[in-house]
């Protein structure tokens, strides 16, 4: 299988499993750390290409709509970056717990996360009927 269209960072091949390889063995963890790590480091080349370009291109127009077209573009930019700043503590997190020997698995009951669904959402901390009943609480308090 050569699609890793599901995986966050491209160059990283999906893990071949073999059958009856232990869950989260030494290769297993490896491949999620160099995933984690690819994506931390995309994802910190991100936010100097924002910064950068937000200081070449910083205009001082002196038509009001232009300026506040490109005020509204770094607005959007900024957010972004938020959420791929705070992306990046996650990934520190799992990375931590790839260390600590407590990746893998679900937070909530305890099961295998499984590699698919890891590959898929790295930083996932609950197995899929887990998260199924999470999303399920959280639109009942909505509601």
């Amino acid at each position: 299988m050569t699609d890793n269209a599901s995986l966050p960072v491209r160059g990283i091949e999906p893990y071949p499993l073999a059958e009856g390889e232990t869950y989260m063995n030494e290769a297993q963890l490896a491949h999620f750390q160099s995933i984690l790590g690819a994506w931390k480091q995309q994802l910190q080349e991100e936010v100097e290409r924002t910064v950068s370009h937000m200081r070449d291109d910083a205009n001082h127009y002196a038509d009001p709509a232009d300026r506040a077209t490109q005020e509204e573009e770094f607005a959007l930019e900024l957010r972004t970056r938020d959420r791929e700043r705070k992306l990046i503590r996650k990934i520190d997190k799992t990375l931590e717990r790839i260390r600590k020997d407590d990746y893998g698995f679900c937070d909530e009951c305890g099961v295998e996360i499984g590699i698919r669904r890891l590959e898929a959402r790295p930083t996932a901390t609950l197995c899929v009927d887990c998260k199924t009943l999470e999303e399920i609480r959280e639109k009942q308090r909505v509601a």
